[in-house]
């Protein structure tokens, strides 16, 4: 029998105070793949990236950690997350549009600060197993202080941009004091910014919030360098729903109101025309193109690739449908060849641009292009090992685009944020990762059927007895 080679057991113990030196097959930078090429890191950033040899003279001092058939590439950024749903992600399968009126805000609403904790919490663990190391947090509708959020994701370990929900116009009767809302949104701005943790002002969708209200919180995002989150022309009948009122579509709604510019992430943008393209063009406004969520519950799917060759900033979201990195960008691809590609013999559809939406494009739309996103001097030395030495992998003729259609979360073998070792083999390093999933279990299933939840589609079970008392 012939012997496996046996796959060699990373560690990176390093003093805290002395340089962490990688010495990989490659490294994905921002001008492509380098094989025989280091990086340094140091006081959380990365210090130096560049050839090998030349890194070994300048940090003498320093050992490199051997890396073989390994890559160092940015952790992949998530610009479109929703923290507190991890306990209902599985009831999305199968529902029409506007499922946040029947699962998402019940849900959300019903959850109290440990369960509100604990969501957050595994939502994180799951995107940094992903390949996460920033989640945007479009915004919690709960009552409990978001500091609650902001303590799961520290715990973890990912970077997080953390929305605050300032909706004035709410479906239910008696609306919130808008002064009230508006000293809320100047606390939480002020309130967060130094750490992983970084602020957002968020309105869930146009039609909820007044128009004052829309200018007013995106003019609080723009002067302080912040992002101003809104879900937009995401389903069919909120758009309809805007023309019939407001005769706008959702997208023309937010320019109207001023609140469509450099600071706005418009997440989805599916159901778009060409005029509302061209307003993300001239506005500057950043899109979260989140092709995981059209599968399984859109009407649409986002023209990213076009967005992205006309100069429309563009990231890439998983909507909390699915956290995982690399199924994102191979779904990104897939998307655009299903839903344009077919019809005009586009056989790649953006191929492994998609790699570079995923991390530079996030970290664009999210605002913290100075801070991460890439592989390069000075930028938080947010990144992923990546194990190179798979049968997916082997032979690779081009491997940034075999990433986009081949990779997978079993061959992150280490996830790092800030420079800190977060997890290792799909499993955190500083704290009790099954202990979490046995508390969850423990409560997830009294949270869910206490719940004012109200689904449409029926289990698979279901849908087989189904199936099966009809002669199907």
């Amino acid at each position: 029998m012939a012997n496996n080679k046996e796959t060699e057991v990373l560690t990176f113990d390093r003093s805290p105070d002395k340089p962490l030196f990688l010495a990989p097959r490659a490294v994905a930078t921002p001008d492509g793949v380098k094989e025989g090429y280091g990086v340094v890191v140091e006081n959380n950033r990365f210090r130096a990236v560049g050839p090998l040899e030349e890194l070994k003279t300048q940090y003498a001092g320093v050992t490199p950690v051997d890396l073989p058939d390994r890559l160092v590439m940015p952790g992949f950024i998530d610009t479109h997350q929703h923290l507190a749903q991890a306990f209902g992600k599985g009831l999305a399968y199968g529902e029409p549009s506007e499922i946040f009126k029947r699962v998402w805000v019940p849900l959300e609403g019903f959850l109290d600060e440990e369960l509100v904790y604990l969501s957050g919490k595994l939502a994180a663990f799951e995107a940094l197993r992903g390949g996460f190391t920033t989640v945007s947090d479009a915004g919690a509708r709960n009552a409990n202080d978001l500091a609650v959020l902001a303590k799961a994701v520290e715990e973890v370990g990912v970077r997080c941009v953390l929305g605050f929900i300032c909706n004035d116009v709410p479906f239910a009767p008696n609306p919130p004091d808008s002064k009230v809302i508006v000293k809320n949104a100047e606390n939480h701005l002020a309130r967060f910014g130094d750490g992983l943790v970084s602020p957002s002002l968020a309105i869930s969708i146009p039609e909820i919030a007044s128009d004052a209200m829309l200018k007013t919180v995106y003019e609080m995002c723009e002067s302080s360098g912040r992002v101003f989150q809104t879900h937009v022309n995401e389903h069919m009948v909120a758009v309809e729903r805007s023309i019939v009122d407001r005769k706008l579509r959702p997208m023309e709604h937010l320019a109207r109101a001023g609140a469509l510019g450099p600071a706005t992430l418009a997440a989805h943008a599916t159901l778009i025309t060409p005029d509302e393209i061209m307003l993300l063009k001239n506005r500057g406004a950043g899109v979260a193109y989140c092709p995981v969520a059209s599968c399984w519950k859109g009407n649409a799917v986002s023209p990213a690739l076009l967005m992205d060759t006309m100069g429309i900033r563009v990231g890439l979201g998983t909507d909390g449908t699915r956290n995982d990195g690399f199924r994102l960008v191979d779904a990104a691809e897939a998307a655009q060849r299903f839903a344009f590609g077919l019809a005009t013999g586009d056989s790649s559809c953006g191929g492994a641009r998609w790699l570079r939406l995923a991390c530079r494009g996030g970290a664009d739309v999210l605002g913290l292009g100075k801070v991460t996103g890439a592989v390069a001097p000075g930028l938080a030395a947010d990144f992923l090992v990546v194990n190179l030495d798979v049968p997916e992998l082997v032979p690779s003729w081009d491997l940034p685009w075999d990433l986009v259609r081949l990779g997978n979360t079993s061959q992150i073998e280490a996830v790092f944020v800030d420079g800190r070792l977060r997890l290792q083999n799909g499993w955190p390093v500083d704290w009790d990762g099954r202990a979490l999933m046995r508390r969850i279990n423990e409560l997830a299933t009294s949270a869910v059927t206490q719940a004012p939840i109200k689904r449409v589609h029926g289990t698979s079970a279901e849908s087989a007895r189904f199936r099966q008392e009809v002669g199907i």
